[in-house]
């Protein structure tokens, strides 16, 4: 079955970084779109990032532009986000899910998302 499993969550101060990695199985890597995807307690699953695993075409939301980075390995079946100058605002669990996607883009709405993994925390916090 479709696997999805996150790691690399952690507390980091203002302006630190860390590093996720979202492992899949289950499924034929080439063709899906991964998503990254946060939520802080209180507050709705907002998307954050995605990559098209078969074009490598990235989208981001404005508030992460410039500071995460989405990157796939189409031998791993892993996708990593790079997150760089994290802010507190940057809090929540981080989640990655799975879309089978035949377009050049990847959707970045978590409505279209169908496998999720079951996320990992990040605090940025002094």
């Amino acid at each position: 079955q479709v696997q999805l499993v996150e790691s690399g969550g952690g507390l980091v101060q203002p302006g630190g970084f860390l590093r996720l990695s979202c492992a899949a199985s289950g499924f034929t890597w080439a063709g899906y779109s991964i998503g990254w995807f946060r939520q802080d307690p209180g507050r709705e699953r907002e998307e954050v990032t995605c990559i098209n695993t078969r074009t490598g075409a990235t989208r981001y939301i404005d508030s992460v532009m410039g500071r995460f980075t989405i990157s796939r390995d189409n031998v791993k079946n892993t996708v990593d986000l790079q997150l760089n100058r994290l802010q507190p605002e940057d809090t929540g669990v981080y989640y990655c899910a799975a879309v089978k996607s035949t377009e050049f883009l990847c959707p970045l709405v978590r409505n279209e998302y169908h496998y999720w993994g079951q996320g990992t925390q990040v605090t940025v916090s002094s």
